[in-house]
């Protein structure tokens, strides 16, 4: 807990938007976990709700894990590409087959051999949003070669879980270990304590209550870590992550201003720009950005106004097939924030 930047207090930005969460928990909602922190690492949280209502009940308490979901792509995937780049290793324009020669050697077209590194990151390639790869097999390895191997048809851009599939494919070659394998802030972690960890679907496929495994069916079956999910976190240790970028200290300064420099109206590498329409609400400041999960989590980073802010909810449990609430949830819960926010 602590004092804001501006002369709001963080437990006054939080408090004025916990009635709209609070109306919201529900069958839809089972529980939420709200937090503002600033620049300094002050911050405020609330925990609501349930954080399992199946098989068994629990309340949700502040350090419980979620499923991140697509947080994973901005929170993990992101920042080790970037190092990479950092490293010497990797030019975000060059071609994804510069690092993977065998990307799509086999295909006609070889759409792999035009799409870089940069494109990935922002979601521009052209490549699927998405494909049934958990139906393709059991094998992680045989899986990751298929997916250099698919003979992917480009199209305008879209918001891709392939491209970052791929990039976590690039990132274990390069690093010469697994994803599993690499190194996490506190707070975040691959395989979490299913006793703190909130549910997610009761899952048609593996016949059971998700708790401490990876909802996203295609990062389960690529070995339950993948490049666009498969992290999981506390509330805190998304706030940590989200006061580094705020901070400037995610990354070094070149690889930060090639980060937050805009690759279309909607998109950063990685993250969303605000835009109309977009998840943190109208009230934001114009250099805002974010990313959410399809698990019902979110992440909010406003330079402008020194603070960010994260929601984190099991939406998804026990089912992810009902009414989602979080669309305009998001937008109200991040303009209750920006409305209660007074500069000094």
């Amino acid at each position: 807990m602590g004092s804001s930047e501006g002369t709001t207090t963080l437990r006054e930005l939080v408090e004025n938007a916990v009635p709209i969460i609070r109306s919201a928990l529900g069958p839809n909602l089972p529980a939420a976990s709200l937090g503002v922190v600033d620049r300094s690492g002050n911050r405020y949280t609330v925990a609501m709700g349930e954080s399992q209502v199946e098989p068994e009940q629990r309340l949700l308490t502040t350090d419980c894990f979620f499923d991140l979901a697509s947080l994973t792509k901005v929170l993990f995937t992101l920042p080790e590409v970037m190092k990479l780049v950092e490293d010497g290793l990797v030019d975000l324009d060059d071609p994804l087959q510069t690092y993977l020669p065998e990307a799509g050697w086999l295909s006609k077209e070889r759409p792999l051999e035009r799409v870089t590194v940069r494109q990935l990151l922002a979601h521009q390639s052209g490549l699927p949003a998405w494909a049934p790869v958990y139906t393709w097999g059991n094998d992680p390895a045989t899986l990751k070669a298929r997916l250099l191997q698919e003979p992917w048809p480009l199209d305008e851009p879209v918001y891709s879980d392939v491209g970052y599939m791929l990039l976590g494919i690039l990132l274990e070659r390069l690093r010469g270990r697994k994803l599993a394998e690499f190194a996490l802030p506190a707070g975040l972690t691959f395989t979490p304590d299913p006793k703190r960890t909130a549910a997610t679907e009761r899952c048609p496929w593996r016949g059971r209550v998700l708790v401490g495994e990876v909802h996203d069916e295609n990062a389960y079956a690529l070995g339950g870590v993948a490049g666009h999910a498969g992290l999981f976190g506390t509330l805190d240790g998304v706030l940590d992550r989200a006061q580094a970028w705020l901070t400037g200290k995610a990354l070094s300064p070149a690889a930060l201003a090639a980060v937050l420099e805009p690759q279309s109206e909607e998109r950063l590498l990685g993250w969303v720009r605000r835009h109309p329409g977009w998840s943190g609400g109208s009230l934001a400041s114009p250099d805002a950005y974010g990313h959410t999960g399809f698990t019902g989590t979110g992440v909010w980073i406003d330079p402008q106004r020194g603070y960010a802010w994260a929601l984190l909810t099991n939406r998804v449990h026990p089912s992810r097939h009902r009414e989602n609430p979080l669309p305009k949830l998001r937008r109200d819960v991040g303009n209750a924030i920006a409305a209660a926010w007074r500069p000094a």
